[in-house]
């Protein structure tokens, strides 16, 4: 069994299939399927798919692209969906310097006040951080105590994830791992076996051999096998090792063939 720790199920890229998706997923041994949100809008989204059956979670948050839409209005709102029922984490948030669709400061705001109310919670936080690094880790290391979360999709580099251990967080692998491309190896020894995720990010970055293809939960298990081939041991153990990681960060339960948030 495996728990993709990152998926945008609510993306209009699955509203023809959605539903075979996830029974796609179920029969590849996926048990449980964490639906991410980027906006105030696909937060609650997120929260209606998750009622929709058993081992759907869901997150609320702003994604930094979208950074422009943090306001007071969208924090109310984000206090609601956070109270919600199944919502086991907050983000996606972070910063992203690369794309720079909205202004780095509104960006280094929006991803500041999810940190805050993650610790303040005891929620954990969803982080995405692409060329950012020197204001990711610095970010992170000045979040209040009681920080918890993940580095999702890591791609940063070396001081980001010093302090992302440092503070206790997670780091996730996505299908980026299995790219001839992909030259972070160095990262994916550092993280402990009791940090280790494995996810998605569908609809996108579709592990080899499905390049090219829309992502979809099904495929977690090409990432989980060469995850264990970096770390040098098998793809029963990864999965063991992350569906456990994923239970703990996301304060989930291990029920036969379906986890579901713990009451």
């Amino acid at each position: 069994m495996l728990v993709d720790s990152h998926c945008h199920l609510g993306d209009p890229a699955f509203d023809a299939d959605r539903d075979a998706v996830v029974a796609r997923a179920r029969a590849a041994g996926i048990g449980s399927i964490v639906v991410v949100a980027d906006t105030v809008a696909s937060a609650e989204a997120a929260i209606a798919i998750g009622r929709s059956g058993d081992g759907l979670a869901a997150t609320a948050g702003i994604h930094p692209h979208r950074a422009t839409e943090f306001d007071a209005t969208s924090v109310e709102r984000l206090e609601r969906l956070l109270e919600e029922p199944g919502v086991v984490a907050i983000g996606e948030t972070g910063l992203d310097y690369h794309y720079d669709h909205a202004p780095r400061e509104r960006q280094r705001e929006a991803f500041a006040w999810h940190l805050a109310e993650a610790a303040r919670r005891g929620k954990p936080v969803v982080i995405h951080s692409r060329e950012a690094d020197d204001d990711t880790a610095r970010l992170i290391a000045d979040a209040p105590a009681g920080l918890t979360g993940v580095l999702h999709c890591f791609s940063a580099g070396a001081p980001v994830l010093q302090v992302a251990l440092e503070r206790g967080l997670y780091v996730s692998w996505s299908g980026m791992i299995t790219f001839r491309s992909w030259d972070a190896a160095w990262a994916v020894e550092q993280v402990p076996d009791d940090r280790l995720l494995v996810e998605t990010d569908a609809p996108y970055l579709a592990p080899v051999p499905y390049r090219g293809k829309r992502n979809e939960p099904s495929y977690l298990p090409a990432t989980a096998s060469r995850l264990a081939q970096l770390r040098g041991t098998t793809a029963e153990r990864i999965a063991a090792l992350t569906t456990a990681n994923a239970c703990r960060l996301f304060s989930l339960t291990l029920h036969l063939s379906t986890l579901q948030p713990s009451s």
